[in-house]
C-alpha cells in the first residue's frame, strides 16, 4: 500500500542575495512570508501593493529539514510529488538537483529512494524571479505579444508584457479587477509517496451511457508495478465487488472493468434533482493481500452540449439526462491573490451562497488557476455545472515548441485529474482570444493584429491555432472522451471564417455583452443584445463600508482619493459607476451612501439582465454575469466581496434566478406578467396581481389560475397600462404580483410606473421584530410606507435569506438570519444580534 509523509513543516525562506533566514509556511508563498515576518506591509491596505513590486525581480530561497521513518525507507519505490511549484523552480535532496519545474499548473515528481536517508534531510528549493526569467524570452521573440490586462507598468516594466511567456496564473499580473502581485512559492501540498510491489496512480470512470434506466460504465484502472505475475484486480461500488484475474507486467499498465448499474441514482444540477454521488474503490490483491488502493468519487449523468440548428440560428445549451437545462450562475475568479490563504471554509462558502442563490452554474475563468479539488468537490456535492475554461485569457501566447509541449503536460495533468468530477460539463479552451484577434475580420477585434507585420501575424494565428484547434482539444478527446470542448468564449463556431467570431446580435455560440458598462449603453439594452448563452456580462459596484474600510482610512472616504482610485483597476471605473447613478438613481447623501447605493445600481442593472435573458427562453439558455467574488477588497463586478459579504446584487440574483420566477415585460400600452419555469414538472398555481399606492392603499387587484407548464416561459396575464393606472400619480404606485401554490409564495416582484429616480419615496418607518422572541432567528418586517431596498444590516457575520428589497405597506415580509460559521456547515440559521433597517430614501439627499 502507498504510504505518505507530508513535508510541510520547519521550512524557512531567504532571499537569494542574502544571508538572514525567516520562517516560511507550506503551503503558501513569498509574499505571504514577507508579510508574516513583518518584512512588508498589508499587500492589500491603501497603496501599499506598489511599495512592493520589488518581490518578482528576485531569486527566493526555501529548505526544510525532515526525518523519514524507517518504515517508509524500507518501500522499494520512493517519490517526491509537489502538487504544486510556482513558477520556475530548482529543487534539491540532500545536495543532489532532483527537478527543475516551470509550470505553476503541473505536478511534479521525483524518483528520490536512493537520496533519502533516515535522519536530516535537506529539502533545498530555489524560485527564480518570473521577471528576469521570462524577460530574455521577449527579447529572443524580438517582439510583444498582446496581454491587455498585464499591468507590466505598475510592475516598473514599461511596455514589457511578460504574462504570456509563464505558464503561472495570468491574474498575478494584475487584471481589471486585481492587483499586480507575481507570486512565487510551493503553493499546494508536497509529499513522499512510498510504495512497494504496485501502486494505483489513476482510476477514471468512463460513462459509455447513462440513462434512468440503466448506467453503462467502463473503470479504467492504471497500475504502476514493480513486479510480473498473477494479481486478483477488484472494484467495489454499491456493495458489490467485481474482480478481474490479471497479470502485472513491470511499469505502467492500464486495466478496464465494465460495470452496469440498473436504475442509477442520477446526478442533478441543483434545482433539477439531487447531486447523488457513487464511491468507487479499485484494488489490487497478491495471495489475498491488498497491495493497492484508490478511492473517487464520482456521479452518473449524461451531459450534452447541444448545437443544433433552428430557425432562429444554432442552439447553444446544456442537456443534462435528458433535460435541458437554462445555466443560471456566475463566473468564478480565485478568491484571493494569495491563493493559498483560501481554505474550505472559503470555498465552501462560495460555493454554498451559489446554491442559497438558485445558480446552477460557475464558470471558472481562464485568467485564474485550475481551482482545488475541494472546490469541484462542493460543486459535486451542490449540483453546481462548472464550465472549465483552460488557463489563458485574454492574451496571444507563443508557439514555440518548448512552450506548447508545457502546455500540453499542464492540459494533461489537469484533465486527468478533473475529469471524472461530475459537475465539469464543459472544457473550453481560452477567455476572449478569438474575439479580441479576430482573425478573419479585418476591422474587428480590439485592435491586435493591426500592430503587427503580415509574417508576425501569422505566426502569432499560428501559435493560437497549434494550443486552441488542436492541441487541447486532442487531449480532451484522448483522456475525457466525450466531454465538449469549445475553443474560446466567445465565439459562434470553428468556421474558418469571419462567421467565427462572436458579436453582440450573434445567434449562435456564445456572447461576452459588455455594451452595457464599458459603452455606457442603457440597462434597457440588455433587452436587445440576447443570445443563445450569456456567458459574460456585468456590472461594478463597491463594498459595504466596513469592506472599504479594511484598505482605507477615514481621509480616504472619497471618490478620487489615491486609495479608492487604487482599489478601482477598470480604468473609469468610479466615474462609469458615479455616471450611470446620475442617470438611474437619487443622488446619495454622502459616501458611506454612495457605496450602498452603488450596489442597488448594480443590481438593478444585472436583475434587468437576468430577468431579460430567462424571458427569451429557450431562444436564450444562459445567464453567467461577471463575477461572483472577489481576490483582495475593491471596487468591482463581483456580488460578494473579498470577506465573503454578500452584495445587494447577490440577492437580486438569488430571487432573479429562483426555479418559478415573475418578471414583467412592458411595451408602449402593456405589461405582461410572465412566469418562468425552470422546473421538471408543471405546477397549479394562483397569481395575485395587485396595485398599491405608496402609502399601501390597495387600488386594484386581479387574480387569476394559472397552469405553470414544466421549463416553459408564459405569460399569465396582461394588463392595460391605462386602464390600471387612470387617476393615479405614477411615482406614487407600485404594482405588485405574487405567485402562490398551496399557500406557499413561489416569487413575489415589484413593477414601477417610472424610473427609479424619479419615485416620490417618503422617509419610511421600518419595524423588525422576531416571529419567535425565543429563539430569535426569523423575523418580520414591515413598513408604514413603501420603502425601497429595504436593507438589513448586522455586526454578525452572515447572510439573510432576503435583503435589499422593496416592501409596501400591509405586505409584511418574512427573513432569516444565516450566520457564516466555519467548518463543514455554512449559512445556517442563527441570532443576528440587533438588526438595523434602512431604505434608499434614508440614503439619498432628495426632500422628504
Amino acid at each position: 500500500m502507498t504510504s505518505t509523509l507530508y513535508l510541510h513543516d520547519n521550512w524557512r525562506f531567504s532571499a537569494a542575495n542574502e544571508i538572514d533566514w525567516h520562517n516560511a509556511t507550506v503551503p503558501g508563498c513569498i509574499h505571504t512570508d514577507l508579510q508574516a515576518n513583518g518584512l512588508i506591509p498589508d499587500p492589500f491596505y491603501g497603496t501599499h501593493e506598489g511599495s512592493i513590486q520589488w518581490i518578482d525581480k528576485q531569486d527566493w530561497l526555501y529548505e526544510t529539514a525532515f526525518d523519514v521513518p524507517q518504515e517508509v525507507l524500507n518501500e522499494s519505490q520512493i517519490e517526491i510529488v509537489f502538487e504544486g511549484l510556482d513558477t520556475y523552480a530548482e529543487v534539491f535532496l540532500n545536495d543532489t538537483l532532483i527537478l527543475s519545474a516551470d509550470n505553476m499548473f503541473r505536478t511534479w515528481r521525483a524518483e528520490v529512494k536512493r537520496f533519502l536517508k533516515a535522519r536530516s534531510n535537506r529539502l533545498h528549493i530555489r524560485f527564480r524571479s518570473p521577471i528576469q526569467e521570462d524577460l530574455p524570452k521577449l527579447e529572443r521573440l524580438g517582439y510583444g505579444l498582446p496581454a491587455t490586462n498585464d499591468q507590466s507598468e505598475r510592475g516598473g516594466l514599461g511596455d514589457k508584457k511578460l504574462s504570456v511567456f509563464s505558464r503561472k496564473a495570468p491574474y498575478h499580473y494584475g487584471w481589471d479587477w486585481g492587483p499586480r502581485l507575481v507570486t512565487s512559492g510551493i503553493w499546494r501540498p508536497v509529499k513522499l509517496e512510498a510504495w512497494s510491489q504496485a501502486r494505483i496512480t489513476d482510476v477514471y470512470i468512463h460513462q459509455s451511457s447513462v440513462t434512468l434506466e440503466h448506467a453503462v460504465l467502463e473503470a479504467n484502472i492504471d497500475i504502476d508495478s514493480e513486479v510480473d505475475g498473477l494479481a486478483l484486480l477488484q472494484l467495489h461500488v454499491e456493495g458489490r465487488v467485481i474482480e478481474r484475474q490479471v497479470t502485472l507486467r513491470r511499469g505502467m499498465q492500464t486495466y478496464t472493468i465494465p460495470v452496469d448499474i440498473p436504475d442509477p441514482r442520477l446526478w442533478w444540477p441543483r434545482g433539477y434533482g439531487e447531486a447523488n454521488l457513487y464511491t468507487f474503490r479499485a484494488r489490487v490483491l497478491i495471495a489475498e493481500t491488498v497491495i493497492a488502493s484508490r478511492t473517487l468519487r464520482t456521479g452518473l449523468r449524461d451531459i450534452q452540449l447541444v448545437q443544433t440548428n433552428d430557425d432562429m440560428g444554432t442552439s447553444f445549451y446544456f442537456q443534462v439526462n435528458g433535460v435541458p437545462v437554462f445555466a443560471k450562475g456566475a463566473n468564478h475568479i480565485p478568491n484571493d491573490s494569495f491563493i493559498t490563504e483560501v481554505d474550505e471554509e472559503r470555498y465552501r462558502h462560495e460555493i454554498v451562497t451559489a446554491s442559497e442563490s438558485n445558480m446552477n452554474m460557475l464558470r471558472v475563468w481562464g485568467g485564474g488557476v485550475y481551482e482545488d479539488d475541494c472546490f469541484y468537490n462542493l460543486c459535486d456535492e451542490y449540483g453546481i455545472m462548472v464550465w472549465q475554461d483552460f488557463m489563458f485569457a485574454c492574451s496571444m501566447y507563443p508557439g514555440d515548441e518548448a512552450f506548447l509541449r508545457n502546455v500540453e503536460q499542464e492540459a494533461k495533468d489537469n484533465v486527468r485529474r478533473l475529469r471524472n468530477h461530475p459537475c465539469i460539463v464543459l472544457w473550453c479552451g481560452n477567455n476572449e482570444i478569438d474575439t479580441a484577434w479576430a482573425q478573419y475580420d479585418e476591422q474587428g477585434g480590439w485592435g491586435w493584429k493591426q500592430q503587427y507585420t503580415s509574417t508576425q501575424r501569422a505566426e502569432i494565428w499560428s501559435a493560437y491555432e497549434a494550443i486552441f484547434h488542436r492541441l487541447l482539444p486532442d487531449v480532451v478527446a484522448r483522456l475525457a472522451p466525450g466531454a465538449a470542448y469549445w475553443p474560446s468564449s466567445p465565439m459562434q463556431a470553428l468556421t474558418g471564417d469571419i462567421n467565427q467570431h462572436a458579436k453582440n446580435d450573434s445567434t449562435r455560440g456564445d456572447i461576452h455583452y459588455w455594451g452595457v458598462w464599458h459603452a455606457v449603453e442603457p440597462f434597457s439594452n440588455y433587452n436587445v443584445y440576447l443570445g443563445r448563452f450569456m456567458s459574460e456580462y456585468g456590472f461594478q459596484s463597491f463594498p459595504e463600508l466596513r469592506t472599504v474600510r479594511s484598505y482605507a482610512s477615514e481621509a480616504d472616504m472619497e471618490l478620487e482619493s489615491d486609495v479608492m482610485k487604487w482599489h478601482q483597476r477598470s480604468g473609469d471605473g468610479n466615474r462609469l459607476i458615479k455616471e450611470y447613478m446620475d442617470i438611474y438613481l437619487p443622488k446619495p447623501k454622502d459616501f458611506p451612501a454612495f457605496l450602498t447605493m452603488s450596489q442597488v445600481l448594480q443590481a438593478e442593472a444585472i436583475q434587468t439582465a437576468i430577468e431579460a435573458h430567462r424571458r427569451k427562453k429557450p431562444y436564450c439558455m444562459g445567464s453567467l454575469y461577471w463575477q461572483i467574488n472577489d481576490c483582495w477588497p475593491v471596487a468591482s463586478w463581483s456580488s460578494m466581496d473579498y470577506f465573503g459579504r454578500w452584495k445587494a446584487l447577490q440577492y437580486y440574483a438569488k430571487r432573479s434566478f429562483r426555479d418559478i420566477a415573475i418578471s414583467f415585460e412592458e411595451d408602449e400600452e402593456h405589461i405582461a406578467v410572465q412566469i418562468i419555469s425552470d422546473g421538471r414538472d408543471d405546477l397549479a398555481a394562483t397569481l395575485h396581481v395587485q396595485l398599491f399606492q405608496f402609502d399601501g392603499q390597495r387600488i386594484r387587484e386581479h387574480t387569476t389560475q394559472v397552469h405553470v407548464e414544466a421549463n416553459r416561459v408564459m405569460t399569465a396575464f396582461s394588463l392595460n397600462k391605462n386602464d390600471w393606472t387612470t387617476g393615479c400619480s405614477l411615482p406614487e404606485i407600485v404594482l405588485v404580483a405574487t405567485l402562490e401554490n398551496q399557500g406557499h409564495t413561489l416569487d413575489q416582484k415589484c413593477h414601477y410606473f417610472t424610473p427609479v429616480k424619479e419615485l416620490r419615496l417618503d422617509k419610511a418607518t421600518i419595524t423588525v421584530r422576531p416571529v419567535n422572541p425565543d429563539n430569535g432567528m426569523t423575523f418580520l418586517v414591515e413598513t408604514n410606507v413603501f420603502a425601497k431596498s429595504v436593507m438589513l444590516t448586522t455586526s454578525v457575520e452572515g447572510v439573510f435569506s432576503d435583503n435589499y428589497f422593496d416592501l409596501v405597506p400591509g405586505l409584511t415580509k418574512t427573513v432569516t438570519f444565516l450566520r457564516r460559521e466555519p467548518g463543514d456547515t455554512a449559512l445556517q440559521p442563527a441570532q443576528p444580534g440587533l438588526i438595523t433597517a434602512s431604505s434608499m430614501c434614508d440614503w439619498t439627499a432628495i426632500a422628504q
